[in-house]
């Protein structure tokens, strides 16, 4: 049989220019050597394997934006991490996308020194906390986490207190991006949060479906007494982290093209091979139906994304929260169907993580949910295009 064509069908990959391809071929080599072979074992154990990061670090992924190198590239990193492993593709978007990326654009001079080295080396580890037990995609207007400015031997301090939930990285992390109401002012903070810090209690969400390589965690603060030097000085409002998630979400819509190109490989690999009624899988005109809705779901929504860097490359504005927010909720509901589609292909098989495509179709749920869900994504585009919101 000839060379069958790559999944990217329209070879996006070519508008990568020659210093980006070549570092997403470094990126691909090493996680078919060491992340596809091991990726099941981590998922079925809930086990991060940390003993890898030193590798991560050492391909210097980091913060492209700072090389010269395009957004589109960054976008490839993520669904080609995703591609292999979506719980490996989320903690590098957490720490670097959020933690990182954080200390970049809101860091003073000093925190930038003492802490952006070491996180840029993956020698320190972020996470972003933002969602609460009781508050997720109401979180701006409801979030219930204080921070009180209190006087330490004539030197200004902060005491937190409240609880974060489903904090990615949470339970291994060195720091953490954290939010909190002034309880004085009812401004929003932000602190670089020592995680281990009294007072701060850290407990792993067990039992989940998706995502179970992620160490997702439940923060409890008890009277956590935190340094102004921590304070994030720049950030007086929810609306100061509108450049984060904006950013962020942009990369969970990358995850989404990665999930279903994931999907596609799956699904036709084992179409080609598997034999039924005397003949392969791919020989029945259903399951080529099947495998074509899969493409061609996976290249609009990569076609989409190409747009989206586009506009981050070539637009000093960039995209609005609008027009993420459409790719964001268009990709992931484009993802739920090919991934339901390859599930449904294999068969009893595909219920099975040995097989690949059970981990997929469980790990699209938790990227269909985060960073906005579905919902609130498609009301964000509904107030832009009536001019009506929705939203309460």
């Amino acid at each position: 049989m000839s060379t069958l064509p790559a999944a990217d069908f329209y070879d996006f990959e070519s508008l990568l220019n020659a210093t980006e391809q070549t570092k997403l071929a470094q990126l691909r080599t090493f996680l078919a050597a060491e992340v596809a072979p091991h990726a099941t074992t981590w998922w079925n154990d809930a086990q991060f394997p940390a003993q890898i990061l030193p590798q991560i670090a050492a391909l210097d992924l980091a913060a492209p934006d700072r090389r010269q190198l395009s957004h589109l590239f960054t976008g490839f990193i993520v669904a080609e991490m995703t591609r292999v492993d979506t719980s490996l593709a989320t903690f590098f978007l957490v720490h670097h996308d959020l933690f990182v990326q954080a200390l970049i654009d809101f860091g003073t001079p000093e925190q930038q020194a003492r802490l952006l080295p070491d996180a840029l080396a993956l020698r320190s580890t972020g996470a972003f906390a933002l969602t609460e037990p009781d508050h997720g995609s109401d979180v701006a207007g409801g979030m219930v986490t204080t921070a009180r400015r209190v006087m330490d031997d004539g030197e200004p301090s902060w005491v937190l207190n409240g609880a974060k939930r489903w904090i990615g990285n949470g339970t291994f992390c060195d720091r953490m991006l954290l939010w909190a109401r002034d309880a004085d002012t009812g401004q929003v903070r932000g602190f670089f949060l020592d995680a281990t810090l009294p007072g701060v209690t850290r407990t792993k969400i067990e039992h989940k479906i998706a995502l179970r390589t992620v160490q997702n965690a439940h923060i409890t603060l008890e009277n956590v007494q935190v340094a102004e030097a921590d304070r994030i000085a720049s950030v007086n409002s929810f609306e100061d982290t509108n450049k984060l998630l904006l950013g962020s979400r942009i990369s969970v819509a990358w995850q989404a093209v990665g999930q279903q190109l994931a999907a596609f490989d799956v699904a036709r690999a084992y179409a080609v091979e598997r034999q039924q009624f005397g003949k392969p899988l791919a020989a029945f005109q259903l399951v080529q139906a099947q495998l074509v809705k899969m493409l061609g779901n996976a290249t609009a929504s990569f076609a989409m994304m190409v747009r989206i860097s586009g506009l981050q490359d070539g637009s000093d504005a960039g995209p609005t929260m609008a027009q993420v927010a459409l790719a964001k909720a268009h990709t992931t509901a484009a993802m739920r169907e090919t991934v339901a589609l390859g599930r449904s292909l294999m068969g009893g098989n595909g219920i099975v993580s040995d097989y690949g495509m059970a981990k997929i179709f469980a790990d699209a749920e938790a990227i269909y949910t985060y960073e906005g869900s579905h919902e609130i994504n498609t009301l964000i585009v509904g107030r832009a295009v009536t001019g009506v919101s929705a939203i309460v």
